[in-house]
């Protein structure tokens, strides 16, 4: 069972450096990375380690074979999960100690059986009209940090 004060769940993550880059995020606020396969990519892969830094090792990082797995595995899932289509506004929702914040992959975001699974649990961060959507890694580091203004996982 995980107890973990914060999950961040990557589905189906496509880009290496993207998942690097959040990596390090979760290791600065100490928050569990979930990898939910198929990735794209060798986790061992040099790409990421030259994102994660000297601080992969120290990652909390677990890989799933699939949703179901995520779900039998991660315990108490109070999921957020990041569309740009969402209904509400990243910083709008008052967040609690074990979340799970989900992101989708990066050409497809997240799939429909997800997404009506917790259709009252979409969010979105602003954005002009004028993008398509922000690189993956700045979402994430987006709805992370604003999880620890609301709750203090680390000071800042």
């Amino acid at each position: 069972m995980n107890d973990t004060k914060l999950n961040i769940v990557l589905y189906n993550p496509e880009i290496p450096p993207n998942t690097g880059n959040i990596g390090r995020s979760c290791v600065a606020l100490g928050a569990k990375l979930w990898l939910v396969e198929p990735l794209s990519f060798d986790i061992g892969e040099k790409a990421i380690r030259r994102s994660g830094l000297d601080y992969w090792q120290h990652l909390d990082l677990e890989v799933v074979p699939n949703w179901d797995a995520l779900l039998a595995n991660i315990g108490h899932f109070n999921p957020w999960l990041f569309t740009k289509t969402g209904n509400c506004i990243h910083t709008d929702v008052e967040y609690q100690l074990g979340d799970t914040l989900v992101f989708g992959s990066e050409s497809s975001g997240l799939p429909n059986f997800i997404r009506d699974a917790h259709a009252n649990r979409h969010l979105r961060i602003p954005m002009s009209p004028l993008v398509r959507s922000i690189n993956l890694a700045t979402a994430a580091g987006i709805a992370m940090y604003e999880f620890n203004r609301q709750i203090p996982l680390v000071s800042i």
